[in-house]
């Protein structure tokens, strides 16, 4: 009998295991594929926007480099945290910064993305706007409050990487600030 009672408990809990971890991964699956439907329903079930994957990517960093909008503003308005970072410390920002998808910077700044945040390598989203080339994006972070000071860890600030891509125009933009 009590063997019977510790395999039904054994067969419960790993049932519950795989269905926890399903859930977290279709909460990616959907941020992934701009599955509003099915990311609305996970949330409404109590799947945590903030879980992550095996990278240490959350759910909004994956729907924003998706450049998946609905999901992506699903996501924030149900408390994702824009400053969460993935195991390299890289943030939803930094990721539409290289990506190069304004609207998103947009989005993230306007539920508090810290624009100064760094990663590892203390790198900026403005300094990924500036290595990718991304003038609109590095005006509209130069205009909210980036700080173009801001070095990474081989004390290369903006410009730099700027100067170092030969992009005048951002060049310009840089040192107008």
């Amino acid at each position: 009998m009590k063997n019977r009672i510790l395999f039904f408990t054994i067969v419960i809990t790993t049932l519950l295991a795989i269905g926890t971890s399903a859930k977290a991964q279709d909460i990616f699956d959907a941020a992934r594929s701009n599955d509003t439907v099915t990311l609305a329903r996970l949330l409404k079930n109590h799947v945590k926007t903030d879980t992550v994957d095996h990278r240490g990517s959350t759910p909004l960093i994956v729907a924003v480099y998706n450049e998946n909008e609905a999901c992506t503003l699903l996501l924030l308005k149900n408390g994702a945290d824009p400053n969460a970072m993935d195991f390299s410390g890289n943030t939803a920002l930094m990721g539409a910064c290289y990506k190069g998808f304004l609207p998103m910077v947009k989005y993230l700044f306007e539920h508090k993305a810290n624009l100064n945040q760094q990663n590892y390598n203390s790198a900026t989203a403005l300094i990924f706007a500036a290595t990718f080339g991304h003038a609109d994006i590095i005006a509209y972070l130069l205009s909210n409050g980036a700080l173009s000071t801001k070095k990474d860890r081989f004390g290369k600030t903006a410009l730099d990487y700027a100067l170092n891509q030969e992009n005048d125009s951002i060049v310009a933009l840089l040192k107008a600030k």
